[in-house]
């Protein structure tokens, strides 16, 4: 599924007025942790979830998670830059209000969360806020994580 026009939906940071950018200092990996690392970042950059950068003011280190399947999991630490937004307490629908919603219409829609990313872009000016180090380079996100929703995946969301 191609991305979501920013017309339609666009994911933006809005970080608190009191926070600086921090920049995490850079973790070291062994050789098979920094293959898994090149693999991840390799599969992002083809399906164009990243760029690579020179600078960025926030910068954070990346986590991997062995699975029970012995492959590596790659996330992004996004410890600091969550800190620095403020909190949404606005309360998701009920789950049957949804599904009774979207009753009796022809089209049905979703967004692809199965490589750990969403298909919503982030807004232009907010990319490099989601900036990670790797061995070599620099990189951010050009669409919203999917960690942004881990708590409503299986509840009222569906991964793919």
């Amino acid at each position: 599924m191609p991305s979501i026009d920013r017309e339609v939906a666009i994911h933006r940071l809005y970080i608190g007025p009191t926070f600086s950018p921090i920049k995490q200092k850079k973790r070291l990996f062994n050789d098979e942790k920094n293959t898994a690392i090149r693999e991840e970042v390799m599969a992002l950059l083809k399906e164009h979830a990243i760029r690579e950068l020179k600078f960025s003011m926030w910068i954070a280190n990346v986590v991997l998670v062995k699975k029970p399947n012995n492959k590596w999991w790659m996330y992004t630490d996004f410890t600091n830059l969550n800190k620095a937004c403020p909190k949404d307490f606005c309360l998701l629908p009920c789950l049957g209000r949804l599904v009774d919603g979207s009753a009796n219409h022809e089209v049905f829609d979703f967004m692809d969360a199965s490589r750990g990313y969403q298909q919503i872009r982030m807004a232009p000016e907010d990319e490099e806020k989601t900036t990670f180090i790797t061995e070599y380079r620099l990189y951010c996100w050009k669409r919203m994580v999917n960690s942004i929703f881990a708590s409503q995946i299986g509840r009222n969301m569906e991964a793919g």
